[in-house]
């Protein structure tokens, strides 16, 4: 008796472009891609830390300040003359500004969010899409929250929420225009996880306990909990999908 077939994960000969990859998810990611077989350019602001990753998993590093329209134009091109056409792009860089009440965010944070956050992301889509077009296939997740699905007492967000959701609009438009070029966009919304964002969060044992009542599974998450939605999308083991958004926040959205 056969077995069944297997899902495949691997990803050797596909060129991978993540950015927010200096730290933390983005981090992660890179090094998850890498040792699927992927030729990973890391994007990220903070070179050193880029280039001791890039070494470490035998990719490229891409330095960028992706709040620079100019450098975000560049970044695509960059990866691809030092790495060949990129087949993935994992739009895992993000920015909180801190919470404060709606009607109190200056419009300096609110466009600095969404530039980051919403238009550098569909901006990179753009530049990857002529490779991704010629090479017949391509893989597109962006990282958002679960802020973009559910508001979160406590913590008001309003810009922040608002580019969340925009990638999960973005998502869902991408992937109905592209679908005819195979070339598919899902976002992946994580609950919280233990990050340079929420370090406060996790040192505070009052914030640990409000985190373990409102999260059902009985775990403290971290970047590698994450980790696993963006490779099943990326390769040929999630081919069938497409335009949706992946909550992974141990049930926090379920209650």
């Amino acid at each position: 008796m056969l077995a069944p077939p297997v899902p495949s994960f691997d990803l050797h000969g596909r060129v991978a472009l993540v950015t927010g990859a200096s730290s933390g998810l983005g981090a992660v990611a890179g090094r998850a891609l890498a040792a699927a077989g992927a030729s990973v350019a890391l994007v990220a602001r903070r070179r050193e830390r880029l280039e001791e990753l890039a070494a470490d998993i035998g990719g490229h590093a891409v330095a960028c300040d992706l709040s620079d329209a100019a450098q975000v134009d560049r970044v695509v091109a960059q990866a691809a003359e030092a790495l060949g056409p990129p087949e993935i792009l994992v739009n895992a860089a993000g920015a909180f500004e801190g919470a404060r009440p709606a009607e109190e965010e200056p419009l300096d944070s609110v466009t600095r969010t969404l530039m980051l956050n919403l238009v550098a992301p569909l901006r990179l889509c753009q530049h990857a899409f002529p490779y991704m077009r010629a090479a017949g296939r391509g893989a597109i997740v962006h990282v958002s929250s679960i802020s973009g699905l559910v508001g979160i007492p406590g913590i008001p967000q309003a810009s922040y929420a608002a580019s969340k959701a925009g990638l999960s609009g973005l998502t869902s438009e991408l992937a109905i225009q592209w679908a005819r070029h195979s070339i598919r966009v899902n976002t992946v919304a994580p609950g919280f996880f233990r990050s340079e964002i929420t370090e406060d969060m996790y040192e505070d044992e009052r914030s640990l306990s409000w985190l373990a009542r409102n999260t059902p599974l009985p775990v403290r998450a971290s970047a590698e909990d994450i980790v696993g939605a963006i490779l099943w999308l990326v390769s040929d083991a999630g081919r069938f999908v497409t335009g949706q958004t992946i909550v992974v926040d141990g049930g926090w959205t379920a209650r």
